[in-house]
């Protein structure tokens, strides 16, 4: 099985980087409930900008849950903390993994 990587960078418009990691747990539970979920790290780099990379068993895994988050969780905390003007969201297939 050729599992999916998932991974969208953005940054803040309101809030604390520790407000918006607390508001996350709603997030990380969320995708703990889906389908194909595998695990999920968030990085905050130097510039304050954010990564989320989310690993995925399959892309279409990714995908329906891509497309179930914006419905189901538009007005969680945590999303109404990111800027949608700098938000970038990509997928692809995990070819190397070194444990």
């Amino acid at each position: 099985m050729t599992q999916t990587l998932e991974l969208v960078t953005f940054r803040l418009a309101r809030g604390s980087g520790q407000q918006f990691i607390d508001a996350n747990a709603a997030i990380s539970d969320w995708l703990k409930r889906q389908p194909g979920f595998v695990s999920r790290h968030l990085a905050e780099r130097d510039d304050g900008s954010y990564l989320d990379i989310v690993f995925w068993q399959t892309h279409e895994a990714a995908l329906a849950a891509s497309g179930k988050m914006m419905e189901e969780m538009a007005q969680s905390e945590a999303m109404t903390m990111i800027d949608p003007m700098g938000l970038e969201m990509s997928h692809g297939t995990i070819r190397l993994s070194v444990d």
